[in-house]
């Protein structure tokens, strides 16, 4: 064996370590559809307070019951208890792991140190969110006619000693508005403002004002209650409908593919370019060499050690900076990556017809199109599946979370322009412009589809997302293979990420 198969076999083996680490550790992580589903279900409750000028016409309130559902608070309440309980259950096993850490280490190691940090900072967290979870549940609660489980909901509060202290003088006042007698405290609207959003924060406002008999400030908050509902009714409509009409396009397509399939078989769209594979001039080496050291180790190694030299700010809370952050992150491993595999293949130029085809004026539009549609339901089912399977653990994508909570226009644009425009390009040139056709050298064209379906999931280091990336891998390698062209594919993807980005704007932006 060469020295140069033993360096790659050994960073190879790297490779997997700090992959397989990764995704172990996002099994610990809550999935990023737990903090989601709360914001659909605040965007919903925001959204009831609508009403139409002709209150009596029942089409109308079908269709807001069919938006949103048939008793929204009850199913909120129900909801947050299940986030609170969820939330109190991983915050006794990190405290766990964390006095075990202690316990285990009477002398202190660095390592340890830092994993204590890390414990301490997520115990931190979990009681953050404890607390806004608590304060909100009450409220429904109240609403429910359940008093005395609100106070006792609010009462927690002083016991997470880590939390904001306003979050303590906020259940003080809550708990004091909804006691039988009432008592007000002086700053109750000024602490209402700031530690309660959206339906929370107008229904605790609008109990207030009613204490206070402030008639002209409680006609006022039912306005603005008027104008917020509307706008979160249109949004609804915009996150339920499109993706609902999409999803149904999409599943016509799929039924008519398969159909075309059965009768018309090798003529058919599903079986153009089936077998065909493409001539590859290199071997697994490459291959190896390309992903290896190109996309893993610039991933997860080379470019965090360059970026935590750089004199970059962090924590600062600006989501600015934490966009420009992901960005330059992303366009650095890109760069990187993209170099490996030039200078891995450029002694095989010119390289055989139908290599990194960008062909524009095609057809690519409607096979990315077309893909996009069939991909929903696809994904959508195999997503259902795999929240059975892993009851909200297993991580999730971090930028989603950064795109759902930030609140600046320009933070947004960027990410937007990370994940619909970056991303797109550089994953699909990868992952079905080099690896798919690389691997129908040793395997057949579905073989090399699958492969690097299931490699493109795990590349995200989510075990989460693993079933649903492979199906919408696995897509996008048929619309490939299908249409021999990467505008297809990044077309489909880019639509694909711009759709669930825009979703997320429509929610975060609400809350």
């Amino acid at each position: 064996m060469t020295i140069k198969r033993l360096l790659l076999l050994g960073l190879t083996l790297l490779a997997i370590m700090l992959s397989g680490l990764s995704l172990l550790n996002s099994w610990q992580k809550p999935q990023f559809q737990s903090r989601l589903e709360l914001y659909q279900t605040n965007i919903i409750l925001q959204a009831q307070a609508w009403q139409p000028e002709d209150s009596s016409d029942k089409n109308i309130q079908t269709i807001q019951e069919s938006i949103l559902g048939a008793n929204p608070q009850m199913s909120a309440t129900k909801q947050y208890k299940e986030a609170s309980e969820s939330v109190q259950t991983s915050l006794k096993t990190t405290k766990e792991k964390l006095v075990k850490l202690q316990s285990s280490a009477p002398t202190p190691v660095l390592s340890l140190s830092v994993e204590e940090k890390r414990l301490q900072k997520s115990i931190q967290q979990q009681q953050k969110l404890l607390a806004e979870l608590d304060l909100r549940l009450g409220i429904l609660q109240t609403q429910q006619q359940e008093i005395d489980n609100a106070i006792k909901t609010w009462s927690q509060l002083p016991q997470y000693s880590n939390i904001n202290p306003k979050y303590q003088e906020t259940a003080e006042v809550l708990s004091g508005m909804w006691s039988n007698p009432p008592r007000l405290f002086p700053k109750a609207e000024q602490l209402i403002q700031q530690n309660l959003d959206s339906w929370f924060r107008s229904t605790a406002l609008e109990k207030l004002y009613q204490l206070q008999q402030r008639q002209e400030a409680l006609s006022s908050l039912k306005i603005a209650q008027q104008e917020a509902a509307t706008q979160a009714l249109l949004k609804l409509a915009i996150i339920a409908t499109i993706p609902t009409l999409t999803a149904l396009l999409g599943t016509i397509i799929l039924i008519f593919l398969l159909l075309q399939r059965l009768f018309k078989g090798r003529e058919s769209l599903l079986a153009r370019n089936g077998d065909l594979v493409w001539s590859t001039p290199w071997n697994w080496e490459i291959i190896i060499q390309v992903f290896v050291l190109g996309f893993f180790l610039m991933g997860q190694l080379f470019i965090p050690e360059i970026l935590s030299i750089l004199p970059i700010p962090r924590g600062t809370g600006n989501a600015r900076i934490e966009a420009f952050v992901v960005l330059v992150s992303y366009l650095l491993v890109a760069f990187g990556s993209l170099s490996v595999l030039y200078f891995s293949i450029r002694r095989f130029f010119p390289l055989p017809e139908n290599w990194f085809r960008c062909k524009f004026f095609s057809n690519w539009f409607f096979w990315g199109l077309g893909g996009y549609c069939a991909a929903l339901p696809i994904v959508v089912i195999v997503s259902l599946i795999n929240q059975k399977l892993w009851q909200g653990q297993g991580g999730s994508n971090p930028l989603l979370q950064m795109a759902l909570e930030s609140r600046d226009n320009t933070a947004l644009g960027i990410f937007f322009f990370t994940a619909a425009v970056a991303a797109p390009f550089f994953e699909e040139f990868l992952f079905r412009g080099f690896l798919l056709p690389s691997l129908t050298r040793y395997t057949s064209v579905w073989g090399a589809i699958f492969a690097s379906s299931l490699l493109f999931a795990a590349a995200h280091l989510s075990l989460a997302e693993i079933l649903p990336l492979t199906a919408l891998g696995m897509v996008l390698g048929v619309v490939y293979t299908r249409s021999r062209n990467l505008l297809a594919p990044m077309l489909l993807h880019s639509l694909w990420n711009s759709g669930t980005l825009i979703s997320l704007f429509l929610l975060g932006s609400n809350n």
